[in-house]
């Protein structure tokens, strides 16, 4: 598997408005576009730093996996995302290596990205995510 950076830090928020004032106010970073992914409840704010970005994410059902990570752990950081150059041949790696996977099939992220999870029983309680652009 090549992974070529982090690609972005995943942070659940209640609000993406109240949370990305922080990063504004206090880091000076700017948001650069907020995207909702209806398939995943969720929707996304984006703030770029160099070749990476801080991800919010905000629920948009009671019921979503961001809404239950808040009310289970609290706001706070919620996955870490590696760019990958194939995404197909990183899952099929990570399957021969007996990885526990969330997804076994990419499926489609904020900004058209091809996205993957892999369980965080098998990385140490960090919810990691494959990504592919």
């Amino acid at each position: 598997m090549k992974i070529r950076h982090i690609d972005h830090i995943g942070i659940a928020v209640k609000s993406i408005e109240e949370g990305g004032k922080s990063l504004t106010d206090i880091l000076g970073l700017k948001l650069q576009k907020i995207e909702t992914v209806a398939e995943q409840k969720v929707k996304t704010g984006f703030f770029p730093i160099t070749d990476s970005e801080l991800e919010l994410l905000e629920s948009t059902q009671p019921d979503g996996p961001i809404a239950k990570f808040i009310e289970a752990k609290g706001e706070g950081v919620q996955h870490i995302a590696f760019r990958v150059e194939n995404i197909d041949d990183a899952l099929r790696e990570l399957k021969e290596k007996g990885i526990r996977l969330i997804d076994q099939e990419p499926r489609k992220g904020a900004g058209g990205a091809r996205i993957a999870f892999i369980h965080p029983k098998d990385t140490h309680g960090v919810l990691v995510e494959l990504c592919e652009k």
